[in-house]
Order: structure tokens, then sequence, then C-alpha cells
């Protein structure tokens, strides 16, 4: 006989988990130790940078004093690194440690400029004013406390490149430093004669940012005032380098939608251009009328007033070159929709010293001035400007009656003639349809 047959057994099953009431507290129990233990954890980490920010706050060296311990500077080279690494991680840090940050960076960065020695070219060529605006600058000294400045400046542009912008204007924006950093950095410039070329080279390269990158800056007004007062002080003729600086950045100054922070400014700047070298008088209204707002009505009355104020100054050989497209442009705005921009285009007309130099080119001026003020008369919305355009069309009359009449009645003409075509062009499409839809009848009824 065979040896009896083993009994199959089978596997044990595993224990399900249980779904009780105690054991959803033991879950619940267990996230939020976790999340206890995570918000622990971050708020050491923070603790930590703060410590680390506030060690390299109160402790600044100058490697130059022998009394300095090198084991010390070494110490907070390390600990920079190590906030270094810590701001480049994160991308949004808290307002406190923000403003630790600021502390630090201004505590290292903001520090006394090193006595001029005897052998330093900068000690002579420095505060030598007769030297020229294009003076060889003096060979660089290098600072001492590069090694922790380095570091430093690295901080504050991963500050500034991974936090928030909102968290960053509560440090940057207040009008009054910007109003004192205005006044010093000015200072700067009529000391350190032989660095003119380059600091002017650096405003020009924030405008070139704000212009054709970013449009954001709130310190533009500021550096145009400086600029206001260093055209002032221009020799005639203009430099080429001036002169690029005109139409180069002053001119796209007018296309940024923020324009209006800082007009004021910058209509001050190009008046200045066109005073001192009449004939930069071309360039600059053609560039104005380049980046003329389409659909920013604020920036159209303000460019209106500064093209009134351009007119001014202009030669009238100048003007009869320029009248025909600062009018047709004027006339453009008179029939703008917005009746602030048609209120300020029929106040140039009020203009003595306009009208003046219009009068010298009306021949030119008239037709496009006339077809504006009757469509104006005809269509416009709104009644103050229709009564402002009633005014001028009068004192035109007065003017040249004639000329007026004559263009009045071209104007009729034109609109005739295109009532005509356009009379034609219908009957044209009317008998298109009606073929078309013989047509179709015809291969229907086939």
């Amino acid at each position: 006989m065979g040896s009896p047959r083993a009994a199959t057994r089978r596997p044990p099953e595993k224990k399900r988990p249980t779904t009780t009431l105690q054991r959803l507290f033991e879950l619940d129990s267990i996230t939020n130790s976790t999340q206890t233990t995570s918000a622990t954890a971050s708020e050491t980490e923070t603790e930590e940078l703060l410590s680390l920010i506030t060690h390299c706050t109160h402790s600044i060296f100058t490697f130059t004093d022998p009394s300095e311990c090198p084991s010390h500077q070494d110490l907070k080279r390390h600990k920079l690194s190590q906030i270094l690494s810590t701001v480049r991680l994160r991308k949004n840090h808290e307002p406190n440690v923000v403003s630790a940050l600021v502390k630090m960076v201004s505590a290292n960065i903001f520090r006394p400029l090193p006595a001029p020695l005897a052998s330093n070219p900068c000690s002579v060529t420095m505060s030598d004013p007769s030297l020229d605006d294009d003076a060889t600058a003096p060979a660089a000294v290098p600072v001492p406390a590069w090694p922790h400045l380095y570091f430093v400046y690295d901080i504050l542009t991963s500050l500034i490149m991974n936090c928030d912008a909102k968290v960053l204007r509560a440090h940057s924006e207040d009008p009054r430093e910007r109003e004192r950093l205005k006044n010093v950095y000015h200072q700067l410039y009529s000391r350190f004669t032989p660095d003119r070329s380059f600091m002017r080279k650096a405003m020009n390269d924030v405008f070139f940012r704000y212009v054709f990158e970013t449009e954001r800056h709130v310190g533009v007004g500021e550096l145009l005032e400086i600029w206001g007062s260093i055209i002032n002080g221009f020799t005639v003729p203009l430099k080429e380098e001036h002169k690029l600086f005109l139409t180069r950045v002053l001119v796209p100054l007018h296309k940024p939608k923020g324009m209006h922070a800082y007009h004021k400014q910058l209509a001050y700047c190009v008046c200045q251009f066109v005073t001192k070298e009449p004939a930069l008088a071309g360039v600059v209204v053609r560039g104005i009328l380049k980046y003329w707002p389409v659909t920013n009505c604020q920036k159209e009355v303000l460019i209106i007033g500064e093209l009134e104020e351009l007119v001014e100054v202009l030669q009238p050989e100048q003007f009869r070159e320029l009248a025909l497209p600062i009018c047709s442009q004027i006339a453009r705005c008179l029939n703008s929709w917005n009746s602030q921009v048609a209120e300020r285009a029929l106040y140039v007309w009020n203009n003595e010293q306009f009208m003046k130099m219009a009068a010298q080119s009306m021949e030119e001026v008239m037709p496009v001035v006339v077809e504006g003020i009757e469509d104006n008369l005809r269509c416009h919305w709104s009644k103050s400007v229709r009564q402002l355009t009633e005014n001028v069309k009068r004192m035109l009359e007065e003017m040249e009656p004639a000329m007026y009449e004559k263009c009045l009645q071209e104007l009729r003409r034109r609109e005739q003639e295109s009532r005509q075509e356009e009379m034609k062009r219908r009957d044209k499409w009317e008998r298109l349809m009606k073929m078309a839809s013989a047509s179709q009848l015809a291969c229907v009824s086939h």
C-alpha cells in the first residue's frame, strides 16, 4: 500500500488593516505628528539662517586692520557661503528673513571709501576739475574685503531673483530715499569727473532695460532729473555721443505705458536738446510721432502738450518742414472719441505761437484741419468738443476765409465722389448677387 497523501495546506491569509475608529485616530495622530515635525524643522532652519545673517551683519572686517583675526574672517566667509546656498535653494522667504538679509547686505556693502594714498593716482586725478569729460580713468584699486563682498553680492543677486517682488517692494520704493539717492549720485557725478562717461553709460543701461525689457523701474524720473542738469551743462555744438543719447534713449522713452510717471522730466530733457541745437527738432518730432500711443489716452494728452512746447522753440524754417506731420497728428487727435484728447488737441489752436507758425504753412495744413473740424461738427458725441471745434472753425475762417471755403468745397467734392463710388460698388454687388441667384435656380431646375 502506498503512503498516505499529505494534506494540502492553504497559505495563511494576510491580516487586513482594521478601519476601526481607534485606527483612524492613530493615523490622524501620526499625520499631525509628521506635520508638527516638519513645521518644527522649518522653524529651526529659519532660526539657524537668521543666526547666520546676524553674525555676518555685526562681524565686519576691513582686511587691513592687523588686529583682525584671520580665523574669524574665515568663519564669516564660511557663514556667508551657507547663507548663499540657502538663499539659492529657497524660492520664497519670510518677511523677517528678507528684512534681515537687506540689513546684512547694507552693513557689508555700504562702507567708507579708502583714504587716498600719495602713490595712488586717484588722489590726484579724481579731485582735479580741470580734466575734460573724456579723461582717462585711473587704474582700479583692489578692495581688500572682496573675499566677503563677493559672497554678499551673490546673496543680493539670488535674493532678487528668488524672492517675491511684493516682498522686496517694501524695502525699495520710498520716494524720500530715491530723492536722497538722486542727490548723492548727482554729487558723485559732479565731483568724479573722470568717471562721468561710465556713470552716463550706467544710467543709459537702466533706460535700455526699462524700455526694451522690463518696463519696470521706479527711479526713471529721478535719473532724468540728473540728466536734465547734465544736458543743461553741455556745450554747443553737441558731441555725437550726446546726440545718440537723444535718439536712442530719450525718444524711445516715449514708448512705455508708464511714461506719465516721468514725462515732465523727459519733456524737459528733450526741450533742452532742441533749444541747444535746433537742427535736432526734426529727429525728435518724427521720433515722437513714431511712438505715438494708439490706445493710451493719458499718454496722448501728455504728448500733445510736449509737441506744443517743442513748436514754441522751433525755427520758422524747421516748422515748415514739420508742419504737415504735426498738424496731421493734431487733426487725428481732435477727432478722438476720448473727449480729453480731443479737447487738448483743440486747445493747441489757441496757442499764439503755434498759430503764428501754422499761418506760414496754411496751404499744406488747412485741408487736413478742415476735414477734422467738419467731421467733429457732424458726428462727435461730446457737446463741449463740438463747441470748441466751432470756435476753432470761426477763428480759421476769419484768418483765411477764401482758403477755408476752398478746402471745404474740395472736401465736399471728395465726399460726393466717395458716395458715388460707394453707390457703384453696391450696384455691382447687387448685380453679382442676382446673377448668382439665377445661376443657382437654373442648376436646381435641371
